[in-house]
């Protein structure tokens, strides 16, 4: 076995389920099992409305609820998180229907698993701290906001048309104003209400489940004209991989990439938050990635939509007691008892009712706290916050989260950019006489140069470096230089040649080793490192200019260095 394959092997073996994991179940079990029927009593509605949210039915919230619930419990990474279908995912899933079919959510579904796996492999997992806390936060409430126009036309009772959520909202809207239906609209607005009230009163109580079993109960007791879920099947179909057609795949594939990002993302998110929630838990980033992985390529298979750890649910859980993977796994097979035992009695369930369960979650989804901290952080964390959200209802979720990250990288850049600065600081006075220092001072200048030097900053370096005059030479402190790229390693060449042709001789110290490798494969500096101008600390460069200079030997006095970045004041080298 060669070093690749066994690297292959130990990453692989790294990522699959062991013994350790169900020692938190030995522990107390009964808690588990307990958390994990109260999850599942939360879930069972939520499954369903998204289901039908996704556009391909009730049937396939269930079904992805119980597989890759399952599945994500016994192979992700962390021990209390709890998997299924999601609002976020039903919004990437609406369009997709749209312009593929039924058969296309599965093939995307499947696709997106496989692209888990392979982040898995690759280690990906640890790099979703690195999302801006401003596009999270504005593309959740996007989301809650996406969610809640489409429940518009089932709150209604009427059909809805547009290409864009809020289009089928407002047409909706146009079609209840023809032809009122009070009764759904009473139904979801009052399951809506006691769900946001209860859930003040007695937050462990599952009032989402309660309120639909009632409103199921008066709709058959009064006999009420509401639409239905309708018939569902006794029982899971049997796994097929009919729906994947390979000349679709091409086609598939950024709606697939677009999944699988907002399931990583969301998923990390989520293990994060259930980490928060508990002592002594830390989840395993890649192997979260994995098990979601996974479970996206098994669901299709038997008719679910793509699938992500779900917040609510898994706030839920903990807040339950659950103390290992037991309860998630519970609560999985909790829902195929259900979804093999009761099926007709689902099948009664007001569609009015689900998208009241679903207008409840979205007002929850929203931390107004959290909105309102990042507004009156930064005028550049609010206009990326707001700009997220907007694409996000106006357009789709993948494209803010786009614009989102995009803006943001830009305005770091501009930041970190903005605060370089260049500036002379005179030399100090010493023990030396009148006559040298002011030698020194026309004669000798040195800058050091703090934080990086990149390309967001490095042409605003250029132009002022190459403003310096009436000096002999410059010294060019390089040990607080933290990163340097191709186009800082450019311009800094540019900057010594444009000195150099002033007739200042330019000497360098300090180059760290990692950033001596860039500069040398660009060809940097590299006459001056053939004359002998380069050195490994700024005292030794100072002793060689002084000679240069014909100054006595004794010595230099200390120069005080300009640094680049504001929150450095210049300190003596």
């Amino acid at each position: 076995m060669t070093g690749t394959a066994e690297r292959l092997y130990g990453r692989i073996a790294g990522l699959l389920p062991s013994p350790a994991d169900w020692r938190p179940a030995r522990r107390s079990p009964g808690r588990d099992l307990i958390a994990g029927l109260t999850v599942a009593v939360v879930a069972l509605p939520l499954a369903l409305a998204f289901g039908v949210g996704s556009g391909l039915g009730a049937q396939a919230g269930l079904a992805t609820a119980v597989v890759a619930g399952a599945i994500a419990a016994v192979f992700g990474g962390s021990n209390l998180q709890v998997s299924g279908p999601t609002g976020a995912m039903t919004v990437v899933l609406v369009p997709i229907v749209h312009s593929h079919g039924p058969g296309g959510v599965l093939a995307v579904g499947l696709l997106a698993g496989i692209v888990l796996l392979v982040l898995a492999l690759a280690r990906v997992g640890r790099y979703a701290r690195y999302m801006p806390t401003p596009v999270i936060e504005g593309f959740t409430a996007g989301i809650a906001v996406v969610i809640a126009l489409q429940q518009v036309p089932a709150a209604l009772g009427v059909t809805g048309e547009g290409e864009r959520v809020w289009q089928a909202a407002g047409n909706a809207l146009a079609n209840f104003a023809r032809d009122p239906h009070p009764v759904p609209i009473a139904m979801a607005l009052v399951v809506a209400g006691v769900m946001l009230l209860g859930a003040r009163w007695r937050p462990a109580v599952p009032f989402s489940f309660l309120t639909v079993v009632v409103a199921t109960i008066v709709a058959e007791a009064a006999g009420l004209d509401v639409a239905r879920i309708g018939t569902l099947p006794a029982g899971l179909p049997a796994p097929s991989i009919g729906f994947l057609d390979p000349g679709a795949v091409t086609s598939l594939l950024p709606a697939a990439l677009a999944v699988a990002a907002l399931g990583a993302l969301e998923s990390l998110l989520c293990a994060s938050v259930a980490d928060g929630m508990s002592v002594g838990e830390r989840h395993d980033p890649d192997r979260e990635l994995f098990g979601q992985g996974l479970a996206n390529v098994v669901s299709p298979l038997f008719g679910g939509i793509p699938a992500t750890a779900a917040i609510a649910r898994t706030a839920v859980n903990v807040r339950s007691g659950a103390r290992s993977r037991l309860a998630a796994l519970t609560h999985a097979v909790v829902l195929a008892v259900i979804v093999f035992g009761a099926s007709g009695l689902v099948g009664r369930i007001p569609l009015a009712a689900l998208a009241g369960v679903l207008l409840a979650t979205t007002v929850r989804m929203v931390e107004v706290g959290s909105l309102r901290a990042i507004a009156r952080s930064t005028r550049g964390d609010a206009a990326v916050m707001v700009l997220t959200f907007a694409v996000t209802v106006v357009f789709d979720l993948v494209t803010a989260v786009a614009v989102g990250v995009g803006v943001a990288i830009v305005l770091a850049l501009r930041a970190v950019a903005r605060s370089a600065q260049i500036e002379q600081v005179p030399l100090e006075t010493g023990d030396h006489g009148d006559e040298e220092r002011r030698l020194l001072a026309e004669h000798i200048v040195a800058y050091r140069f703090d934080g990086p030097l990149f390309f967001g900053a490095a042409h605003r370096f250029l132009l002022e470096l190459s403003e310096v005059a009436d000096v002999r030479v410059v010294i060019l402190r390089m040990s607080r230089v933290s990163t340097i790229d191709a186009t800082g390693a450019g311009v800094l060449g540019d900057a010594i040649r444009r000195l150099e042709g002033k007739g200042i001789t330019v000497l360098l110290s300090g180059i760290r080793p990692g950033h001596d490798e860039v500069l040398g494969g660009l060809g940097v500096a590299d006459h001056l490192r053939r004359d002998g101008l380069v050195f490994p600390d700024t005292p030794a460069a100072i002793a060689h200019a002084r000679t240069m200079l014909g100054l006595p030997s004794a010595p230099p006095p200390t120069p005080v260095l300009a640094a680049p970045h504001p929150d450095v004041s210049p300190r003596t080298v």
